[in-house]
């Protein structure tokens, strides 16, 4: 049986308003990005191969759990949510939201991308076929993966293996945690998801408040 961990990156700027700004860990995230390491190397086999995305926040986080020489592939790279939310305002005067507000726009957004109201640097369609695209090559009997990624690639390999529409998507993205880890097993029949949002890195009264969204 093959394996396929999802990491989501660990904390990042989250008090920024562009992407560029936003793309790297605060220290939070580089220390949840640590304790994750320390836990895989205390209860996980070896990994065949590591990915990671080409963003900042996933090298760092690649590098915090000990791999400082991941395979990069930038299929892994998250959603342009600015630009997103900018054009959802633009189109159907939403602004964009402030931190309490995303469980309300994140299913906007997504209705909207999804029918091509909305567009940033790609379609929803493209994001969705690059994102199963690895999961497709990463999904070998036998095989262990560990992928470094974003919350929205999580989302999209999700509701591609439960086929999900895009407002029950949205309701996946918004609880995953920053360092949280993802299952997914592979079998005869194909991959299938096997653990959502794991943080065990972070269970104990003194790491409960790295239990981050955001």
């Amino acid at each position: 049986m093959g394996e396929i961990i999802l990491v989501r990156h660990g904390q990042a700027n989250s008090a920024a308003t562009d992407e560029e700004s936003y793309d790297r860990l605060s220290d939070l995230g580089h220390q949840q990005a640590k304790w994750l390491g320390d836990y895989l190397r205390d209860r996980e086999g070896r990994f065949d191969k590591i990915i990671s995305g080409s963003l900042r926040r996933h090298k760092e986080t690649a590098a915090g759990l000990g791999y400082q020489d991941p395979h990069i592939d930038a299929r892994l790279n998250e959603m342009d949510y600015f630009n997103l939310g900018q054009a959802l305002m633009d189109v159907h005067g939403v602004p964009f939201p402030g931190p309490d507000e995303f469980a309300s726009h994140v299913p906007q957004v997504m209705e909207a991308w999804h029918k091509a109201e909305i567009m940033g640097v790609e379609s929803f369609a493209s994001f969705e076929d690059r994102v199963t695209s690895v999961l497709q090559e990463a999904a070998s009997p036998g095989v262990r993966v560990l992928c470094v990624t974003s919350g929205g690639v999580i989302g999209m390999i999700i509701r591609h293996l439960l086929n999900l529409d895009p407002t029950r998507m949205a309701h996946v993205l918004l609880p995953i945690m920053n360092s949280s880890l993802h299952r997914v097993r592979v079998i005869p029949q194909g991959p299938i998801l096997a653990s959502f949002n794991a943080v065990p890195h972070l269970d104990r009264d003194d790491r409960l408040h790295a239990q981050t969204h955001y």
